[in-house]
């Protein structure tokens, strides 16, 4: 584990490196305690570099035991070693020479988790994004492209399997029951691509056939016994395959394509050449031990690694300050996959809500940073919701911009140009320029600067004239190190709604571009004149969530109700909705902190009712209008001075409310909502459990609640209602016995399968109110729970923090000191995982302030312990800045 070396990388320093490395041959001979790595490296100088430049290569705990150049070994005085460098004083005056390289590890001891380690006694490597030089020495950067052999030895009955990138080249035995394996890459790739598993693993085969006819072998590879729970995962794949070849036109490449489920894994995959790795939780399911979501994360996840093989692994990044034009463009494509496979509408509002949840609290604190960062002083504190979730937001407004068959004609281009490269933003931005004759200078701000612009919109009416008219004002509030903003080309998708739900039609319209319902702002203020409207339109703004920004619109409520009953666009029905849930639970908030018991109007418990009942919206639909906004949400809306008390109290009086009133009709499509069909992960039956399990809820909150939670609880017939109704019964009945005792029977049901335990954890550590703390403390000795574990750590630990307001926000300051404790404990293992742990704090400056100093003094306690890695310094020091 490294500590703070203090370094910070700007991308205005970047330039190529003086060497390249073509070709890369590795041979593993691999012991738990004492795994030797044989590196044959062809180096070549770059033209024009002197032959006295020295060869700087990277490491990170390395033991070195031999440094040869063609054939003979270096003295001592050639080079000069550290744990952490290499550098080769007096390479060849030949521009082209092999270097040997010598180098042992101990994988059993890497709880780190990064290069090569041992995880249930399989072998494993995670590589990006600079975990490569914990292997060998190299030069360890995206824009060293290298063909890769690896050769792999081992003893046969420790690991009969042997893995790596790309096609199998060789195998055979060796003396004394071991043997070996070759496989061969012919495609170049960057280090961090690189990937080796060994070890004894059963496998779920199949084949996919590309569209030009090419024959490719499938294979998952699973602990044994679980080969049956990685069939979703197969389907997911194979759809996946087909799907890119439809909608991109990109074919795979290999003549294998082979994933691994692990069980330690910092991450939730890895998309490395031809041999994904993933964290196993989005690789086993079925419906005993997965829940709907679980399914949909598969699907998502395994496309989206998928995807990577060319948006990522054929095209790579120049530089990790480029890491969104491989990650913001692959989860567009993943978001885009999903969206075809179940409903549009839902998926749609489902991203937006998770950036709304994790994207716009980075925007606003001190951890802010452009989708392209400028700097970093570690990178594995940048695969953030910034990079991935707005990232993806800026491909699609691309695509808004451009048009569905200019984006995909630019994709067509981006691939033909830079197939082969490690390519930047300019050559993303490039292609689209030059297929639609577009300057887009402005718009790729996006890219550049951080934080989330606002738009301040008034429009006005006049009977007399017809003229409806939008005057529209946009801002950049200042985020770290950038007070001063610049204006953004901003894509606002718009309707005009009339009486009747219908489109309001309108002759013609002065001011700001208008294309095919978008407004295109690019000014600070603009003002648009619609003519020829002789009724008031409501007025439907940032349709499908056109651009991820905020919106201060003057509106009636009225507009609001109406536009939730009528908005021929789903997402913004669902908008107006959850706008007028969000006004209620600020006004409940206020309400609270003044003394006074909160009140709703009955016109907005009356709506919830009607969206519930209305056969015309999908079920999943329906669930997610119900899902009120979210305890961290209502914070982020009021902004400071919060208190997560009050924030609760709101929320609970107007779920109690809106079950109140609806109560007989909610139990009615209750009970006409039980499935006796069996199981099926499909999305239309994933919508009815999940309008059936939001129903529950509000159920459980009226006289009897918990008697009907444990009565589901005790008839579930799959993993998605048990854990639905367990998570009724520990957040809304802690502490009875209907809750005690689904808790303990969940226990015995499942102690052995971990991944369904990270349910039980994290259901625990979202119990609201001062007492979960003591709770998550005791769970950390439960002997299912492991700190070395990413997956333990992430369900409790990660749980309590993010997604406890009540109880990790408690007023004396026991949840932050926990807390730190904690974090500090997990960052002695992996700093990586302690590092994204810290971020739960950064919103710490928007408390009230007795909490904003006990959180304060919690990070002050990080910041001051010894040896700090950089990972968990850098977030702290920023967070703390």
């Amino acid at each position: 584990m490294r500590t703070d070396t203090g370094q910070v990388f700007r991308l205005e320093d970047y330039r190529p490196n003086d060497y390249l490395i073509p070709q890369t041959s590795l041979t593993f001979r691999l012991s738990p305690e004492a795994t030797r790595v044989t590196a044959v490296l062809t180096i070549e100088r770059r033209d024009g570099v002197a032959a006295s430049a020295p060869l700087v290569l990277d490491g990170d705990g390395l033991t070195l035991l031999r440094v040869a150049i063609d054939g003979r070994d270096l003295a001592p005085a050639d080079f000069l070693a550290t744990p952490d460098l290499l550098t080769i004083v007096k390479p060849l005056a030949a521009s082209r020479f092999q270097l040997v390289l010598e180098t042992e590890l101990a994988p059993a001891r890497n709880e780190a988790l990064m290069g090569l380690y041992r995880s249930s006694n399989v072998y494993c490597t995670q590589c990006e994004a600079e975990g490569f030089r914990r292997i060998t020495y190299f030069l360890d950067r995206p824009d060293i492209l290298s063909v890769y052999t690896v050769r792999i030895e081992a003893p046969r009955h420790e690991a009969p399997l042997l893995l790596s990138n790309g096609n199998p080249a060789g195998s055979g035995d060796l003396d004394e029951g071991w043997h070996y394996a070759v496989w061969h890459d012919p495609f170049p790739k960057p280090s961090y691509l690189f990937a080796l598993v060994a070890g004894a693993l059963g496998k779920l085969a199949d084949s996919f056939t590309t569209m030009s006819g090419r024959e490719v072998e499938l294979g998952i590879y699973v602990e044994p016994g679980k080969e049956k729970l990685a069939g979703y995962a197969m389907d997911a794949l194979k759809r996946s395959m087909r799907w890119d070849e439809e909608a991109f036109g990109r074919e795979y490449d290999l003549d294998v394509f082979n994933i691994v489920a692990v069980s330690d894994f910092n991450m939730g995959a890895m998309e490395n050449k031809g041999l994904n790795i993933f964290n196993d939780k989005y690789v086993l399911a079925d419906e005993e031990t997965a829940t709907d979501a679980d399914f949909a994360n598969i699907e998502a996840i395994i496309a989206h690694e998928y995807f990577h093989n060319w948006t990522g692994n054929r095209i790579t990044c120049r530089d990790w300050f480029q890491l969104c034009l491989k990650e913001g463009l692959t989860v567009f494509r993943d978001h885009e996959f999903s969206a075809d496979q179940r409903s549009r509408a839902v998926k749609r509002i489902a991203e937006v809500r998770t950036l709304r949840a994790h994207q716009f609290p980075e925007d606003q604190g001190p951890l802010a940073h452009p989708v392209r960062p400028r700097r970093y002083r570690e990178i594995n504190n940048f695969y953030t919701a910034t990079v991935y979730e707005k990232g993806s937001e800026v491909v699609r407004m691309i695509r808004t911009i451009v048009g569905a068959e200019t984006f995909r004609a630019g994709m067509d281009l981006y691939f033909e140009r830079h197939d082969g490269h490690a390519a930047t933003i300019e050559d993303f931005i490039k292609v689209f320029e030059d297929v639609s004759g577009r300057d887009l200078s402005q718009f790729s701000l996006w890219y550049h600067q951080a934080g989330t612009p606002n738009l301040t919109i008034s429009s006005t009416h006049s009977p007399a004239s017809g003229e409806f008219t939008l005057e529209i004002e946009q801002s950049v509030p200042p985020t770290p190190s950038e007070s001063r903003k610049r204006l953004m080309h901003i894509p606002l998708a718009f309707g005009l709604v009339g009486v009747d739900g219908k489109p309001v039609a309108y002759r013609g319209f002065e001011g700001a571009s208008v294309e095919n319902g978008v407004i295109h702002i690019r000014k600070r203020r603009h003002m648009v004149r619609f003519s020829g409207v002789a009724e008031r339109p409501s007025l439907s703004l940032n349709r499908g969530f056109s651009a991820p920004v905020t919106l201060s619109v003057e509106q009636k409520a009225d507009d609001q109700f109406f536009l939730a009953g009528h908005d021929s666009d789903a997402f913004s029905r669902w908008q107006a909705f959850n706008t007028l849930l969000t006004d209620a639970l600020i006004a409940a908030f206020r309400q609270i902190l003044g003394g006074e018991q909160p009140g709703f109007a009955a016109r907005l418990t009356g709506l919830a009712g009607k969206i519930a009942g209305d056969e015309t919206l999908e079920p999943a639909y329906r669930a997610l209008a119900l899902a009120l906004p979210g305890e961290a949400d209502i914070a982020r809306d009021l902004g400071k001075n919060i208190d997560p008390d009050a924030i609760f109290e709101g929320r609970e009086a107007l779920a109690r409310a809106i079950a109140g009133a609806n109560r007989e009709m909610f139990s009615e499509l209750y009970d006409r909502l039980v499935d006796t069909d069996a199981f099926s992960p499909d999305a239309a039956s994933a919508g009815r459990r999940a309008l059936r399990n939001i129903l529950l809820d509000y159920l459980s909150l009226l006289p009897k609640g918990a008697a009907l939670a444990a009565w589901h609880f005790q008839s579930a017939t799959n993993m998605t209602d048990r854990a639905a109704a367990l998570t009724v019964l520990a957040l809304r009945h802690s502490g009875s016995p209907e809750a005690v005792k689904a808790l303990a029977d969940f226990e015995a049901k499942y102690a052995r399968d971990a991944l369904v335990m990270d349910k039980w954890f994290q259901i625990q550590a979202s119990v609201p109110g001062p007492r979960t703390v003591e709770a998550v403390r005791v769970l950390t000795g439960h002997p299912a729970f492991s700190m070395a574990n990413p997956n333990r750590v992430r369900s409790l630990i990660g749980t309590f923090a993010s997604a406890n307001q009540t109880g990790f926000h408690r007023a004396d300051g026991e949840g932050y000191r926990f807390f730190a404790e904690t974090v500090l404990q997990v960052e002695k293992r992996n700093p990586q995982v302690a590092a994204r742990l810290a971020t739960a704090l950064r919103s710490w400056r928007s408390l009230e302030p007795g909490r904003q100093a006990k959180a304060r003094e919690a990070l002050l306690s990080i910041a001051n312990a010894e040896n700090l890695s950089a990972d968990l310094r850098d977030i702290v020091e920023r967070t703390l800045a």
